[in-house]
């Protein structure tokens, strides 16, 4: 798949790009608990997943009150 393939937003998912998109499709990550079930470190070792995408990503997580799962009591 290209990311030509991949849609431009998936499920509740903020827009990332269509890199990041066809990283987490690849995963199978399409919704936010979906993304607060990962740690930073493995979204981003998915190639496609930069700096940008993760703050898109952990501002829509905090508007939800969810967090990444390695955002834990003490974090």
């Amino acid at each position: 798949m290209t990311t030509r393939d991949v849609p431009a937003q998936i499920g509740d998912l903020p827009p990332i790009g269509r890199p990041a998109n066809s990283a987490l499709l690849q995963a199978g990550v399409t919704t936010l608990s979906g993304v607060a079930e990962r740690t930073r470190g493995e979204l981003l070792a998915m190639h496609g997943v930069g700096p940008k995408a993760m703050r898109i990503l952990e501002a829509a997580l905090e508007q939800h009150g969810l967090g990444f799962a390695d955002d834990g009591p003490g974090r």
